[in-house]
């Protein structure tokens, strides 16, 4: 027997010890009690994002977490489908014979969602961490599928405008579900494959719909595929509702603990996430407004091939991002630092991905589409980190709120995009201009990740 004082666990917000008589066959027996859950929660209730070590982890993610994974990446599969669909018609309005929309109205439309989209994000990451993820997400995916399948059964802009935006409010909730779940649920070394998991969702839903739509539209015209894809995609709710979060740390909520948005602004690591994730959008939300547009009206493409080379280009972006979100959790639980694995992804991608200006740049149709397929290669290698670093630096307390903070601010991309691409190939008709601009914005975020991040690693937060 051996008297003395024994510590258990020790953070920055404290410590748990005990003081006694008991061998030392007992101090390691109450160590190994102390499971790695338990201290692990212990962590979240100070704010506190906890490593595991060495010998904890646990390369493949756990069973129970697997199918609301795969709920979260057929959901934002959906969302994108949904999303984009007015993009894939977008050739089909501007005809004199349909609703003959000109390039800078389109240009309106094709941004009008990200109005409320963007804004709406700061009211989406209080709810969620204030009422959790449960219904939050559900409401918002509702009100997008209703929005869809009424957007093929109007004649007018107006109506089409007021869709678009009831559509962005909905899908607003989705991103901060997502960090909610994943930064209370998932470890450091399994989030580059969840995150990566997901964004791939929004890479193989646009292809999908894309594709699908494109043949469709052709075939049956837009309105039945609106409306059939709205109606559809309820088919989600239902096992949603058999494996929506319960007991998993996702469905917990905050009131009065936790950071507030001032606090989270004071942060120059939100800054530097913001700023990198707006170029990403910039350059994502350019291909998925503009891109058939662009291979249809500039490259001389019917409707079918450019729905089979817009899904191709999804598609190549989307397995990068796994492959890449894969080796990189590796690599962390092989040892590495999740400041030189997150940085190297976010930085080396956007940079390769600043050859987008070369798409217009070659002579040939090939040519221009093997450089689309590089430039999609590396917006998929930057895609696969950019979610993980802040889930990490702000830790479960306050993922919700970061998160509704910088899609808010990042997704102004979906606004400006849209509508200068619309305003630049009205005026000059052509599309030079619209992709050297989404280049130097690619490379002014790669540079933002380089010299304004710092650290990878979870902030201390005030109570």
């Amino acid at each position: 027997m051996k008297k003395g004082r024994y510590k258990f666990y020790s953070g920055s917000r404290g410590e748990i010890t005990f003081e006694g008589n008991f061998n030392m066959v007992s101090v390691r027996g109450m160590r190994a009690a102390m499971s790695l859950a338990s201290r692990r929660q212990i962590g979240m209730d100070a704010g506190m994002s906890v490593p595991p070590q060495p010998n904890e982890i646990q390369p493949r993610i756990p069973g129970a977490l697997k199918g609301l994974l795969v709920l979260m990446v057929a959901s934002v599969a959906i969302n994108y489908i949904d999303r984009t669909g007015l993009s894939t018609a977008a050739p089909l309005l501007e005809r004199p014979d349909e609703l003959a929309i000109p390039p800078a109205k389109m240009g309106v439309l094709l941004s009008a969602f990200f109005w409320t989209y963007s804004f709406l994000q700061l009211v989406a990451g209080w709810l969620v961490d204030r009422h959790g993820v449960r219904w939050v997400m559900a409401g918002g995916f509702i009100i997008w599928s209703a929005a869809t399948a009424a957007t093929g059964l109007v004649s007018s802009f107006g109506a089409l405008l007021a869709l678009r935006l009831l559509l962005g409010a909905g899908e607003a909730v989705a991103y901060p579900c997502y960090s909610k779940i994943i930064a209370g649920n998932f470890a450091e070394h399994q989030r580059g494959l969840a995150n990566s998991l997901i964004d791939a969702g929004t890479k193989f839903g646009p292809a999908l719909g894309i594709l699908a739509g494109g043949i469709l539209m052709e075939r049956f015209g837009w309105r039945p595929v609106f409306i059939v894809l709205g109606v559809g995609s309820l088919l989600w709710l239902p096992a949603w509702f058999m494996r929506m979060p319960r007991d998993h740390a996702a469905a917990q909520v905050t009131a009065d603990t936790g950071p507030g948005f001032a606090e989270i602004c004071a942060k120059p690591q939100a800054w530097a996430t913001i700023a990198g994730h707006f170029s990403g959008n910039y350059l994502w939300y350019f291909l998925i407004t503009w891109l058939p547009s662009y291979l249809v009206k500039e490259r001389g493409f019917s409707m079918s091939e450019m729905a089979y080379i817009g899904a191709l280009a999804f598609c190549v972006t989307g397995i990068t991002t796994i492959i890449t979100g894969t080796v990189a959790d590796r690599a962390i639980a092989s040892g590495a630092t999740p400041t030189k694995v997150r940085k190297t992804c976010v930085i080396l991608g956007l940079g390769l991905a600043t050859s987008m200006v070369t798409v217009v740049l070659v002579h040939g149709r090939v040519a221009s589409v093997a450089c689309l397929l590089f430039a999609c290669m590396a917006y998929g290698i930057f895609a696969s980190s950019h979610w993980a670093i802040p889930q990490t630096i702000a830790g479960p307390l306050a993922a919700g709120k970061w998160t509704g903070l910088q899609n808010c601010l990042a997704n102004t991309a979906g606004v400006i995009a849209p509508a200068i691409t619309g305003f630049v190939v009205g005026k000059t008709g052509h599309f030079f201009w619209a992709f050297a601009v989404c280049s130097a914005v690619v490379l002014a975020g790669a540079a933002s990740y380089a010299f304004l991040l710092g650290r990878v690693e979870p902030v201390k937060w005030d109570k």
